[in-house]
């Protein structure tokens, strides 16, 4: 059975705005889409807390919504929906095993009305066994972003995909994710490789030293080089462009994927004492990019 797009509904903007953007890459990858709506009922209603049955009304409602202005939007397209009775994070990690992405609003409304809010999207996307993918509603791009922080200069606008990478670590999912998504969409790939320059750079150029990183770089770009290749051989229809820069690797992505179709990232699986959890890059690149985000759970 083919896995499917999924995609979490809330009647929030953002949710429908993931949801046609799911459509459109159910369509792209020849899979089915599914809508899902997680509501967790109030065992002691109030006037303020809606019953139960008023609850799953909403639901309906919202779905069925959406479902006809997919079918409207999309010609052909037959997706199937879910009403789930459970905590929207246990509900859509559910939903996430069966998915070839779980797709989300980046944002969403607060309290029972909406159930992607920021932390539970953070909390899916820390925790979720298939990639995920963040939309903002049309419109709402990086509000939170800071020009002085987030352009660095001579960085150049890209309209393919764009995937950042950290070569310490083995990304073969992260890769082959993005390699899926250019393919499908028809366009290059531009994958951008951050580090950090060792501390010894650092201290000399700190102290007015005039230093050459130029072995470090082609150290780095050879590295890239060398781990891009046998993806290259397997997708030759796909332009691939790598680039290995030095500094705020948020910075470097997020300019990077300014006019992306999408920017994908990797989420190393791993626990700690507080468990799973997000690194600094993702929690950037979440915040401050304009274009969806797919976050993709690797070893």
């Amino acid at each position: 059975m083919a896995r499917a797009v999924i995609v979490g509904i809330d009647g929030s903007p953002e949710s429908l705005a993931a949801a046609r953007w799911a459509a459109t890459e159910s369509v792209l990858r020849s899979v089915p889409l599914h809508l899902v709506h997680a509501w967790e009922w109030s065992p002691a209603p109030s006037a303020s807390v809606p019953t139960s049955e008023t609850q799953r009304h909403w639901a309906g409602r919202i779905l069925r919504t959406a479902v006809e202005q997919l079918r409207s939007s999309h010609a052909g397209l037959r997706p199937t929906h879910e009403q789930i009775s459970d905590s929207p994070v246990a509900a859509l990690l559910a939903a996430a095993e069966d998915a070839e992405v779980l797709v989300l609003g980046s944002r969403g409304l607060s309290g029972m009305a909406g159930f992607v809010t920021g932390s539970v999207a953070l909390r899916v996307v820390a925790h979720a066994p298939r990639p995920v993918a963040l939309v903002r509603s049309e419109g709402h791009t990086g509000a939170h972003s800071s020009p002085d922080v987030l352009r660095p200069t001579g960085a150049p606008h890209s309209s393919d995909v764009v995937a950042g990478i950290d070569l310490t670590h083995s990304c073969d999912e992260v890769i082959e994710f993005a390699f899926e998504a250019a393919l499908v969409r028809g366009v290059g790939l531009h994958v951008v490789h951050g580090y950090t320059l060792p501390s010894s750079y650092a201290i000399a150029a700190g102290g007015g030293t005039l230093i050459d990183d130029s072995g470090l770089v082609r150290e780095r770009e050879y590295a890239l080089s060398t781990v891009l290749e046998p993806w290259r051989e397997k997708s030759p229809d796909v332009a691939v462009r790598a680039s290995s820069v030095s500094g705020q690797a948020v910075a470097h992505l997020v300019e990077a994927a300014a006019d992306a179709p999408m920017l994908v990232i990797g989420r190393r699986e791993r626990t700690s004492p507080l468990g799973m959890h997000l690194g600094s890059v993702a929690h950037g690149v979440i915040h401050h990019a304009a274009c969806p985000v797919a976050v993709v759970p690797h070893a």
